[in-house]
Protein backbone atom coordinates (compact mmCIF):
# COMPACT_ATOMS: atom_id res chain seq x y z
CA UNK A 1 0.00 0.00 0.00
CA UNK A 2 1.38 3.34 -1.07
CA UNK A 3 0.38 6.83 0.04
CA UNK A 4 1.74 10.37 0.20
CA UNK A 5 2.31 12.02 3.59
CA UNK A 6 2.51 15.79 3.73
CA UNK A 7 1.58 18.60 6.07
CA UNK A 8 1.77 22.28 6.94
CA UNK A 9 0.50 23.59 3.64
CA UNK A 10 -0.47 26.81 5.47
CA UNK A 11 -2.45 28.07 2.50
CA UNK A 12 -3.09 31.79 2.82
CA UNK A 13 0.20 32.41 4.61
CA UNK A 14 0.77 36.16 4.96
CA UNK A 15 4.55 36.21 4.36
CA UNK A 16 4.64 39.80 5.64
CA UNK A 17 8.41 39.95 5.24
CA UNK A 18 8.13 39.72 1.46
CA UNK A 19 7.42 42.71 -0.75
CA UNK A 20 3.90 43.41 -1.94
CA UNK A 21 5.03 42.37 -5.41
CA UNK A 22 6.39 39.00 -4.23
CA UNK A 23 3.58 37.93 -1.89
CA UNK A 24 1.04 36.95 -4.57
CA UNK A 25 3.68 34.79 -6.26
CA UNK A 26 4.50 33.14 -2.94
CA UNK A 27 0.80 32.45 -2.27
CA UNK A 28 0.38 30.97 -5.75
CA UNK A 29 3.47 28.80 -5.29
CA UNK A 30 1.90 27.13 -2.26
CA UNK A 31 -1.13 26.15 -4.30
CA UNK A 32 1.10 25.03 -7.14
CA UNK A 33 2.97 22.78 -4.71
CA UNK A 34 -0.34 21.18 -3.72
CA UNK A 35 -1.12 20.63 -7.41
CA UNK A 36 2.25 18.90 -7.83
CA UNK A 37 1.33 16.58 -4.95
CA UNK A 38 -1.81 15.56 -6.83
CA UNK A 39 0.18 14.91 -9.99
CA UNK A 40 2.75 12.96 -7.99
CA UNK A 41 0.03 10.73 -6.55
CA UNK A 42 -0.94 9.75 -10.09
CA UNK A 43 2.64 9.26 -11.25
CA UNK A 44 3.60 7.09 -8.28
CA UNK A 45 0.35 5.19 -7.92
CA UNK A 46 -0.40 6.48 -4.43
CA UNK A 47 -3.79 5.44 -3.05
CA UNK A 48 -4.41 8.58 -1.01
CA UNK A 49 -2.82 11.78 0.35
CA UNK A 50 -2.63 12.47 4.09
CA UNK A 51 -2.15 16.08 5.23
CA UNK A 52 -0.96 16.20 8.84
CA UNK A 53 -2.27 19.52 10.10
CA UNK A 54 -2.16 23.22 9.30
CA UNK A 55 -3.76 22.90 5.90
CA UNK A 56 -4.66 26.58 6.22
CA UNK A 57 -2.67 29.40 7.79
CA UNK A 58 -5.57 30.42 10.00
CA UNK A 59 -9.28 29.92 10.50
CA UNK A 60 -9.90 33.49 9.35
CA UNK A 61 -9.22 33.45 5.62
CA UNK A 62 -10.86 35.09 2.65
CA UNK A 63 -13.25 32.67 0.96
CA UNK A 64 -11.33 33.15 -2.30
CA UNK A 65 -8.39 31.23 -0.79
CA UNK A 66 -10.70 28.33 0.05
CA UNK A 67 -12.20 28.43 -3.45
CA UNK A 68 -8.75 28.33 -5.05
CA UNK A 69 -7.77 25.46 -2.77
CA UNK A 70 -10.77 23.43 -3.89
CA UNK A 71 -10.02 24.26 -7.52
CA UNK A 72 -6.65 22.55 -7.06
CA UNK A 73 -7.98 19.66 -4.97
CA UNK A 74 -10.71 18.93 -7.53
CA UNK A 75 -7.97 17.75 -9.87
CA UNK A 76 -6.82 15.03 -7.44
CA UNK A 77 -7.84 11.52 -8.43
CA UNK A 78 -7.33 9.97 -4.97
CA UNK A 79 -8.82 10.64 -1.52
CA UNK A 80 -7.32 13.53 0.45
CA UNK A 81 -7.42 13.35 4.24
CA UNK A 82 -7.02 16.60 6.20
CA UNK A 83 -6.05 16.81 9.87
CA UNK A 84 -6.79 20.13 11.64
CA UNK A 85 -3.70 21.49 13.41
CA UNK A 86 -2.81 24.41 15.64
CA UNK A 87 -3.24 26.95 12.82
CA UNK A 88 -6.67 25.67 11.79
CA UNK A 89 -8.15 23.92 14.85
CA UNK A 90 -11.71 22.66 15.14
CA UNK A 91 -12.77 25.49 17.43
CA UNK A 92 -15.88 27.66 17.31
CA UNK A 93 -14.46 29.64 14.39
CA UNK A 94 -13.15 26.63 12.47
CA UNK A 95 -12.60 27.16 8.78
CA UNK A 96 -13.83 23.59 8.25
CA UNK A 97 -17.30 24.62 9.49
CA UNK A 98 -17.48 27.81 7.46
CA UNK A 99 -20.02 27.98 4.60
CA UNK A 100 -17.18 28.66 2.16
CA UNK A 101 -15.69 25.27 3.08
CA UNK A 102 -18.69 23.08 3.83
CA UNK A 103 -20.72 24.14 0.80
CA UNK A 104 -18.03 23.39 -1.77
CA UNK A 105 -15.71 20.76 -0.30
CA UNK A 106 -15.07 18.04 -2.92
CA UNK A 107 -16.45 14.59 -2.10
CA UNK A 108 -12.98 13.01 -2.06
CA UNK A 109 -11.70 15.47 0.60
CA UNK A 110 -12.16 14.21 4.15
CA UNK A 111 -11.57 16.10 7.42
CA UNK A 112 -10.56 14.09 10.50
CA UNK A 113 -12.88 15.67 13.05
CA UNK A 114 -12.31 13.09 15.80
CA UNK A 115 -10.19 10.06 16.59
CA UNK A 116 -12.60 7.44 15.29
CA UNK A 117 -10.95 5.06 12.80
CA UNK A 118 -11.36 6.39 9.27
CA UNK A 119 -11.19 3.83 6.47
CA UNK A 120 -9.57 5.75 3.65
CA UNK A 121 -9.29 2.76 1.29
CA UNK A 122 -10.24 -0.88 1.96
CA UNK A 123 -7.91 -2.41 4.52
CA UNK A 124 -6.35 0.91 5.55
CA UNK A 125 -7.55 3.06 8.44
CA UNK A 126 -6.29 6.35 9.78
CA UNK A 127 -6.47 7.38 13.42
CA UNK A 128 -6.25 11.15 13.62
CA UNK A 129 -5.56 13.43 16.57
CA UNK A 130 -7.14 16.72 15.44
CA UNK A 131 -6.66 19.94 17.40
CA UNK A 132 -9.86 21.42 18.81
CA UNK A 133 -8.15 24.52 20.19
CA UNK A 134 -4.84 26.31 19.95
CA UNK A 135 -3.90 25.26 23.47
CA UNK A 136 -4.55 21.54 24.07
CA UNK A 137 -4.32 20.37 27.65
CA UNK A 138 -2.48 17.15 26.89
CA UNK A 139 -0.89 14.81 24.37
CA UNK A 140 -3.60 14.55 21.70
CA UNK A 141 -1.98 11.60 19.94
CA UNK A 142 -1.73 9.58 23.15
CA UNK A 143 -5.36 10.35 23.99
CA UNK A 144 -6.45 9.22 20.52
CA UNK A 145 -4.48 5.96 20.56
CA UNK A 146 -4.29 4.73 24.18
CA UNK A 147 -7.09 2.20 23.73
CA UNK A 148 -6.11 0.86 20.32
CA UNK A 149 -5.86 -2.89 19.95
CA UNK A 150 -3.71 -4.87 17.53
CA UNK A 151 -4.19 -4.40 13.81
CA UNK A 152 -5.92 -7.31 12.12
CA UNK A 153 -3.80 -9.47 9.82
CA UNK A 154 -3.51 -7.96 6.37
CA UNK A 155 -4.80 -4.55 7.48
CA UNK A 156 -2.84 -1.32 7.95
CA UNK A 157 -3.32 1.45 10.51
CA UNK A 158 -1.73 4.90 10.21
CA UNK A 159 -1.55 7.47 13.01
CA UNK A 160 -1.86 11.13 11.99
CA UNK A 161 -0.76 13.74 14.51
CA UNK A 162 0.45 17.31 14.77
CA UNK A 163 2.90 18.84 17.22
CA UNK A 164 6.38 18.47 18.64
CA UNK A 165 7.62 15.10 19.81
CA UNK A 166 9.35 14.76 23.16
CA UNK A 167 12.72 13.77 21.68
CA UNK A 168 13.03 17.08 19.81
CA UNK A 169 13.27 19.21 22.97
CA UNK A 170 10.03 21.15 22.40
CA UNK A 171 8.54 23.86 24.56
CA UNK A 172 8.82 22.42 28.06
CA UNK A 173 5.70 24.29 29.15
CA UNK A 174 3.57 22.83 26.38
CA UNK A 175 1.05 20.23 27.52
CA UNK A 176 0.59 19.01 23.95
CA UNK A 177 4.06 17.48 23.52
CA UNK A 178 3.80 14.11 21.78
CA UNK A 179 5.36 11.23 23.73
CA UNK A 180 7.84 9.55 21.37
CA UNK A 181 8.06 6.41 23.52
CA UNK A 182 4.31 5.98 23.25
CA UNK A 183 4.54 6.17 19.45
CA UNK A 184 7.27 3.54 19.40
CA UNK A 185 5.17 1.28 21.62
CA UNK A 186 2.24 1.55 19.21
CA UNK A 187 4.44 0.35 16.38
CA UNK A 188 6.26 -2.34 18.37
CA UNK A 189 2.98 -3.78 19.66
CA UNK A 190 1.41 -3.91 16.18
CA UNK A 191 -1.22 -1.33 17.12
CA UNK A 192 -0.14 0.83 14.19
CA UNK A 193 2.19 0.53 11.20
CA UNK A 194 3.18 4.14 10.57
CA UNK A 195 3.04 7.55 12.26
CA UNK A 196 2.91 10.73 10.17
CA UNK A 197 3.28 14.05 11.97
CA UNK A 198 2.90 17.69 11.11
CA UNK A 199 4.14 20.92 12.74
CA UNK A 200 7.85 20.58 11.96
CA UNK A 201 8.26 22.19 8.53
CA UNK A 202 11.48 20.37 7.69
CA UNK A 203 11.49 16.69 6.74
CA UNK A 204 12.66 14.65 9.71
CA UNK A 205 12.96 10.97 10.55
CA UNK A 206 12.08 10.77 14.24
CA UNK A 207 12.45 7.02 14.46
CA UNK A 208 11.67 3.89 12.50
CA UNK A 209 8.24 4.51 10.88
CA UNK A 210 7.77 7.87 12.64
CA UNK A 211 8.21 10.80 10.27
CA UNK A 212 7.62 14.49 9.76
CA UNK A 213 7.15 15.02 6.00
CA UNK A 214 7.64 18.76 6.40
CA UNK A 215 6.01 21.60 4.45
CA UNK A 216 5.85 21.32 0.65
CA UNK A 217 7.06 24.92 0.36
CA UNK A 218 9.53 26.71 2.60
CA UNK A 219 8.05 28.98 5.27
CA UNK A 220 11.04 30.17 7.31
CA UNK A 221 14.77 30.81 6.96
CA UNK A 222 15.34 28.48 9.93
CA UNK A 223 14.14 25.37 8.09
CA UNK A 224 16.88 22.91 7.17
CA UNK A 225 15.10 20.62 4.70
CA UNK A 226 11.74 22.02 3.57
CA UNK A 227 9.83 21.60 0.32
CA UNK A 228 9.30 17.83 0.47
CA UNK A 229 6.62 15.18 0.73
CA UNK A 230 6.99 11.53 1.69
CA UNK A 231 6.07 8.62 -0.54
CA UNK A 232 5.37 5.78 1.88
CA UNK A 233 5.12 2.08 0.98
CA UNK A 234 3.81 -0.32 3.64
CA UNK A 235 3.74 -4.07 3.18
CA UNK A 236 0.40 -5.32 4.48
CA UNK A 237 1.88 -8.67 5.49
CA UNK A 238 5.23 -7.73 7.03
CA UNK A 239 4.28 -4.12 7.93
CA UNK A 240 7.69 -3.08 6.66
CA UNK A 241 7.66 0.58 5.56
CA UNK A 242 9.82 2.19 2.92
CA UNK A 243 9.92 5.99 2.87
CA UNK A 244 11.10 8.12 -0.05
CA UNK A 245 11.56 11.86 0.27
CA UNK A 246 10.46 13.74 -2.87
CA UNK A 247 11.08 17.45 -3.39
CA UNK A 248 8.11 19.44 -4.71
CA UNK A 249 8.92 23.00 -3.58
CA UNK A 250 10.17 25.75 -5.88
CA UNK A 251 11.01 28.54 -3.40
CA UNK A 252 14.20 28.91 -1.38
CA UNK A 253 14.97 30.90 1.77
CA UNK A 254 18.66 31.27 2.43
CA UNK A 255 21.06 33.09 4.75
CA UNK A 256 24.33 34.35 3.26
CA UNK A 257 27.08 35.23 5.68
CA UNK A 258 30.27 36.81 4.37
CA UNK A 259 33.20 39.03 5.30
CA UNK A 260 33.78 42.14 3.17
CA UNK A 261 37.07 43.98 3.60
CA UNK A 262 38.04 45.08 0.10
CA UNK A 263 36.76 45.89 -3.36
CA UNK A 264 37.71 42.33 -4.38
CA UNK A 265 35.48 40.94 -1.65
CA UNK A 266 32.60 43.02 -2.97
CA UNK A 267 33.19 41.63 -6.47
CA UNK A 268 33.12 38.06 -5.13
CA UNK A 269 29.90 38.82 -3.27
CA UNK A 270 28.34 40.16 -6.47
CA UNK A 271 29.34 37.02 -8.36
CA UNK A 272 27.91 34.82 -5.60
CA UNK A 273 24.57 36.61 -5.64
CA UNK A 274 24.46 36.58 -9.45
CA UNK A 275 24.96 32.82 -9.54
CA UNK A 276 21.85 32.07 -7.47
CA UNK A 277 19.11 30.65 -9.75
CA UNK A 278 15.39 31.44 -9.66
CA UNK A 279 15.92 34.79 -7.99
CA UNK A 280 12.23 35.70 -8.13
CA UNK A 281 11.53 32.65 -5.95
CA UNK A 282 14.39 33.18 -3.53
CA UNK A 283 14.47 35.20 -0.31
CA UNK A 284 17.92 36.10 1.00
CA UNK A 285 18.92 37.31 4.45
CA UNK A 286 22.42 38.82 4.54
CA UNK A 287 24.92 38.85 7.39
CA UNK A 288 27.76 41.14 6.31
CA UNK A 289 30.84 41.78 8.40
CA UNK A 290 34.07 43.65 7.86
CA UNK A 291 35.39 47.12 7.04
CA UNK A 292 35.08 48.66 3.60
CA UNK A 293 36.43 51.88 2.10
CA UNK A 294 33.73 54.29 1.02
CA UNK A 295 33.96 53.52 -2.70
CA UNK A 296 33.60 49.78 -2.12
CA UNK A 297 30.66 50.33 0.24
CA UNK A 298 28.97 52.56 -2.33
CA UNK A 299 29.38 49.83 -4.93
CA UNK A 300 27.96 47.30 -2.48
CA UNK A 301 24.93 49.52 -1.91
CA UNK A 302 24.36 49.72 -5.67
CA UNK A 303 24.51 45.94 -5.89
CA UNK A 304 22.03 45.53 -3.08
CA UNK A 305 19.62 47.92 -4.82
CA UNK A 306 20.00 45.90 -8.03
CA UNK A 307 19.52 42.52 -6.38
CA UNK A 308 16.52 43.79 -4.45
CA UNK A 309 14.82 44.26 -7.83
CA UNK A 310 15.59 40.67 -8.84
CA UNK A 311 15.08 38.59 -5.70
CA UNK A 312 11.83 37.96 -3.86
CA UNK A 313 13.61 39.45 -0.86
CA UNK A 314 17.04 40.83 0.01
CA UNK A 315 17.17 41.72 3.68
CA UNK A 316 20.04 42.81 5.90
CA UNK A 317 19.87 40.80 9.11
CA UNK A 318 20.65 43.82 11.25
CA UNK A 319 21.00 41.94 14.53
CA UNK A 320 24.02 40.09 13.16
CA UNK A 321 25.49 42.80 10.94
CA UNK A 322 28.91 44.28 11.70
CA UNK A 323 29.96 46.22 8.61
CA UNK A 324 31.94 49.44 9.04
CA UNK A 325 32.98 52.08 6.51
CA UNK A 326 36.21 54.06 6.44
CA UNK A 327 36.73 57.24 4.43
CA UNK A 328 39.82 56.46 2.38
CA UNK A 329 41.38 59.62 0.93
CA UNK A 330 41.82 58.02 -2.48
CA UNK A 331 38.08 57.43 -2.73
CA UNK A 332 37.36 61.17 -2.84
CA UNK A 333 40.61 62.41 -4.35
CA UNK A 334 39.35 62.56 -7.93
CA UNK A 335 35.93 64.03 -7.13
CA UNK A 336 37.13 67.63 -6.74
CA UNK A 337 35.20 68.37 -3.57
CA UNK A 338 35.45 71.88 -2.18
CA UNK A 339 33.63 74.28 0.08
CA UNK A 340 30.59 72.88 1.84
CA UNK A 341 31.01 69.36 0.40
CA UNK A 342 34.61 69.14 1.60
CA UNK A 343 33.59 70.39 5.05
CA UNK A 344 30.82 67.78 5.15
CA UNK A 345 33.30 65.08 4.15
CA UNK A 346 35.71 66.10 6.88
CA UNK A 347 32.97 66.15 9.52
CA UNK A 348 31.52 62.78 8.47
CA UNK A 349 34.97 61.20 8.35
CA UNK A 350 35.63 62.31 11.92
CA UNK A 351 32.26 61.01 13.14
CA UNK A 352 32.64 57.73 11.26
CA UNK A 353 35.87 57.06 13.13
CA UNK A 354 34.27 57.66 16.50
CA UNK A 355 33.40 54.84 18.84
CA UNK A 356 29.74 55.65 19.44
CA UNK A 357 26.28 55.15 17.93
CA UNK A 358 26.66 58.09 15.56
CA UNK A 359 29.49 56.33 13.70
CA UNK A 360 27.16 54.01 11.79
CA UNK A 361 24.97 56.91 10.67
CA UNK A 362 28.05 58.84 9.58
CA UNK A 363 29.37 55.82 7.66
CA UNK A 364 26.09 55.51 5.77
CA UNK A 365 26.16 59.23 5.06
CA UNK A 366 29.68 58.94 3.65
CA UNK A 367 28.45 56.40 1.15
CA UNK A 368 25.60 58.66 0.08
CA UNK A 369 27.97 61.62 -0.24
CA UNK A 370 30.31 59.55 -2.40
CA UNK A 371 27.51 58.40 -4.70
CA UNK A 372 26.13 61.94 -4.94
CA UNK A 373 29.50 63.50 -5.66
CA UNK A 374 30.40 60.81 -8.20
CA UNK A 375 27.12 61.20 -10.08
CA UNK A 376 27.71 64.93 -10.36
CA UNK A 377 31.37 64.70 -11.33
Amino acid sequence: MRFIATGDWQLGMTAHYLSEEARPRFHRARLDAVARIGALAVEEGAEFVLVCGDVFETNQLDRAIIARTFEVLNAFTVPIVLLPGNHDPLDAASIYDSPAFSSRVPAHVHVLRNSDPFTVVPGVEIIGAPWSSKHPQGDLVAAATNDLGEVAAGDIRIIAGHGAVSTLDPDRESLATIDTDHLRALLDENRAQFVALGDRHATFDVSDRIWYPGAPEVTSRRETDPGNVLLVDIDADTHHAEVEKIHVGTWAFTVIETDLNSAEDVTEFEERMSSIPDKDRTAVWLILRGTLPTAAKARLDEQLDHFSDLFALVSLWERHMDLAVVAADEDFADLGLSGYLQETLDELSARAAADDESAVTAQDALGLLFRFARSGS
